[in-house]
């Protein structure tokens, strides 16, 4: 990596740090460049304004939050599990990249009309990911009369909701409120009866793979 591409992955590493515990208003290039030991004008060669650093972040980020979970939907498996693998692989990337998924909760306001249009695409592709899963499971006759695209924005909120709420030193272990999350996703799509339950299936994540 050369020097430019260097201090660019740096600035990006101490504007998240900064958004995710200040918020996007509450951040200015001033604490950004004070984080990195530069003077503002510095900052401004790597990033046009404090909106473009916010993109490239959203950016960076939901490529590899789209490359991870296309691992999962291209996977040859049972549909049932897949999904089920899908919902959890993105609440590990959620937890891994925890400060990175927070930045996605950005109130659109905060953004100009061509950033909220960036903003709006990213979301648009992860929520497009799961409506295809979704048909398939349809199809499958898992699901009923569920419209899909309500079906899969309840499970996007279910999955970014808890970082509003999850506390690592809190009553349960990050595994325990995996697992309780992903079964109250898994029964709130399909019920809770015997059949259903029988055909899921124990999965391993992508990380035991």
């Amino acid at each position: 990596m050369n020097q430019v591409l260097e201090t660019q992955e740096q600035v990006i590493r101490v504007a998240i740090d900064l958004f995710s515990t200040k918020g996007f208003s509450g951040t200015s290039i001033r604490a950004i460049a004070k984080g990195m030991g530069m003077s503002i004008s510095n900052i401004y060669n790597y990033f046009v304004n404090k909106e473009g650093l916010m993109l490239a972040i959203l950016q960076q980020s939901s490529k590899i939050l789209l490359d991870t979970l296309h691992q999962v939907s291209d996977r040859e498996m049972d549909s049932l599990n897949r999904f089920k693998l899908l919902v959890e692989t993105h609440l590990r990337f959620s937890e891994t990249y925890r400060k990175e998924s927070k930045i996605f909760l950005i109130e659109e306001g905060h953004l100009s009309p061509e950033g909220n249009e960036i903003n709006r695409q990213i979301k648009r592709e992860i929520l497009n990911l799961y409506v295809r899963e979704l048909r398939i499971l349809k199809e499958l006759g898992y699901l009923g009369g569920k419209d899909l695209s309500v079906a899969a924005f309840n499970v996007i909120g279910v999955i970014t909701w808890y970082l509003r709420w999850y506390r690592p030193d809190g009553r349960l272990s990050w595994d325990e409120v995996c697992k309780e999350i992903v079964s109250f996703v898994m029964h709130g799509l399909l019920g809770s009866s015997p059949q259903t339950q029988a055909s899921i299936a124990p999965v391993k994540s992508v990380e035991e793979k």
